[in-house]
């Protein structure tokens, strides 16, 4: 099922923010000589389709990939305009960094620079964890948004 964010009504979180602060940790857009890196991450750390969707990130301009990092080492990205515009995702944390609050800054930093690209609503494809996005930044739910964008898509068979 598909989600849709309001852009208009999200406002920057100075607690969040200094959350992460405190976690040592800063969100940031990515910059191009990094994709080698991040895609190769994210291949490693989630999954080939989302190292290929961060790849098309990446071919934005400006780059429309968000990273996490600390101390130098990528724990989290997100990114939007990837498998269609206007849609966010796909985001993850490494499994050892969760619980710090990245992945909600990770999320409000994306969308907030979908609202800075002259975006007015951002849509949430194939929503895993609905209650999280619910509650962070007001997702409601698509009505008869299955199959969605990912209707069709090409599996391994191996």
């Amino acid at each position: 099922m598909d989600y849709l964010v309001n852009l208009s009504l999200l406002t920057p979180d100075p607690e969040l923010d200094a959350r992460i602060r405190g976690a040592a940790v800063t969100i940031r857009r990515a910059l191009a000589p990094e994709l080698e890196l991040v895609t190769g991450w994210v291949r490693q750390t989630f999954s080939p389709g989302w190292s290929s969707e961060t790849t098309v990130a990446f071919s934005r301009q400006p780059v429309s990939c968000f990273l996490a990092t600390r101390e130098g080492r990528l724990v989290g990205f997100a990114v939007y305009d990837a498998i269609a515009r206007g849609f966010f995702g796909p985001t993850g944390v490494d499994e050892a960094a969760r619980g710090a609050g990245i992945g909600h800054a990770l999320l409000l930093a994306t969308l907030l620079d979908m609202r800075v690209m002259g975006y007015g609503y951002a849509i949430i494809g194939d929503v895993g964890p609905s209650e999280f996005y619910e509650r962070t930044v007001g997702a409601r739910q698509i009505p008869d948004s299955e199959p969605g964008v990912y209707a069709g898509l090409l599996k391994n068979l191996d």
